[in-house]
């Protein structure tokens, strides 16, 4: 089934069902646009809109235009909810400027942005939708410095399996199938990755640990089923396992704006909550142009503390502006 196929099932069933854009997806996942979809749709048919109008007018044009767009019926009158669809999880910005603002609100991790570029005219000709953990990346400002970080209780000197089993929301969804093709039980998972240890990946240098990290994502990338590398930003890093990478060459785990073991549900898997992920913190030493994998430390975002030790920042200020790069549409 073509890309263009799968979006216009999905927008028919939506159709079909009834449902709202205020009506929750969490236990109809089926009817669920994951980040890449809702781009594609929104930046196939939202471009040409006009949008010149005062403010309040404007922002009922582009929802009723997007309502349309997404198969859900227009409302006779919208409802001030945040975000502004609650049932797909994601808030509308338009901007004709690169420098976004989000007023009287915390950045969600867990929710999707619909970025919306407009002309000179008012006219819409880009659309970019990104989580909340994509923003952060993005702020150069300090405004979101890392809310979460962590190190472990003990000194890593081995492997060690923190949950034997997953959560029993992830349980419950192997047993009734509805887990991802190929999905790996935690503890399968874990045997997989011990097979990193002892092994080597290229170091691209000091100050470079997102593209360290990289390295490691396409590692395991390899050694999984059915699992393509993209980085695009998301989390968790490798959806179809739901498993987030660390790779430390320092105690001091990051962990942005999310803490492993909240309950929110998943921007893109709603049928899964933050405490679900899994956890793979792999371990290693710098040795000159390389990094040799010493251990991997592998957890439910549940059961994540129960073995690390939680640091927690300075909260998000309630003015936030974010430049956006030149190329954020591209």
């Amino acid at each position: 089934m073509t890309e263009s196929a799968s979006l216009n099932r999905i927008v028919d069933a939506i159709r079909r069902s009834g449902l709202t854009i205020y009506d929750p997806l969490e236990k109809r996942p089926g009817l669920f646009f994951s980040s890449e979809q809702l781009q594609a749709l929104l930046s196939r048919q939202l471009p040409g809109l006009d949008l010149n109008y005062p403010l309040r007018t404007r922002s009922k044009v582009l929802k009723s235009r997007i309502c349309e767009i997404l198969g859900y019926p227009v409302p006779t009158r919208f409802l001030k909810t945040k975000p502004r669809f609650p049932g797909q999880d994601f808030d509308t910005y338009v901007q004709k400027s690169d420098n976004l603002q989000i007023w009287n609100e915390e950045v969600s991790p867990s929710r999707r942005y619909a970025v919306i570029r407009v002309n000179e005219k008012q006219i819409v000709t880009a659309v970019r939708v990104v989580s909340g953990e994509v923003l952060a990346a993005l702020d150069t400002t300090g405004t979101l410095t890392q809310k979460y970080q962590a190190a472990s209780r003990n000194p890593v000197t081995q492997s060690v399996l923190v949950s034997p089993r997953d959560t029993d929301l992830v349980q419950e969804s192997i047993r009734r199938g509805d887990a991802p093709p190929g999905f790996l039980p935690v503890a399968r998972l874990y045997d997989t990755l011990r097979g990193l240890t002892g092994k080597t990946i290229s170091d691209p240098g000091v100050g470079q640990e997102r593209n360290r990290s990289a390295v490691v994502h396409k590692a395991v990338c390899r050694m999984l089923p059915r699992c393509d590398f993209h980085d695009t930003g998301q989390f968790p890093d490798v959806p179809g396992q739901l498993l987030e990478l660390k790779l430390q060459t320092a105690r001091t785990i990051d962990l942005g704006l999310v803490s492993p073991d909240s309950t929110h549900r998943l921007a893109d898997q709603p049928a899964y909550r933050h405490c679900d992920v899994r956890y793979a913190v792999f371990y290693g030493e710098v040795e000159g142009t390389k990094v040799r994998i010493d251990s991997v430390v592998v957890s439910t975002g549940e059961d994540f503390f129960k073995f690390f030790q939680r640091f927690e920042g300075k909260v998000v200020n309630k003015k936030i502006q974010i430049p956006l790069p030149d190329d954020f549409f591209d």
